[in-house]
């Protein structure tokens, strides 16, 4: 029984192994000027933020 047990665990790392191995993007870095992208950035305007009064917060129960 504990054989048994064993045998399957081991096979089915075997196979998720495998499946990690041959599943992986193979994704090259070569790129030349005209493939890059173009990185925008946007500037969002920073807003102030208000300091609520000890009366208006919520009880956290600690």
């Amino acid at each position: 029984m504990i054989i048994t047990i064993t045998l399957a665990i081991s096979f089915l790392v075997a196979v998720n192994f495998l499946l990690l191995i041959f599943s992986c993007n193979k994704a090259t870095k070569k790129t030349t000027l005209k493939q890059q992208a173009t990185i925008i950035k946007v500037v969002k305007p920073q807003t102030e933020t208000k300091q609520l009064a000890t009366r208006q917060l919520a009880p956290t129960g600690s």
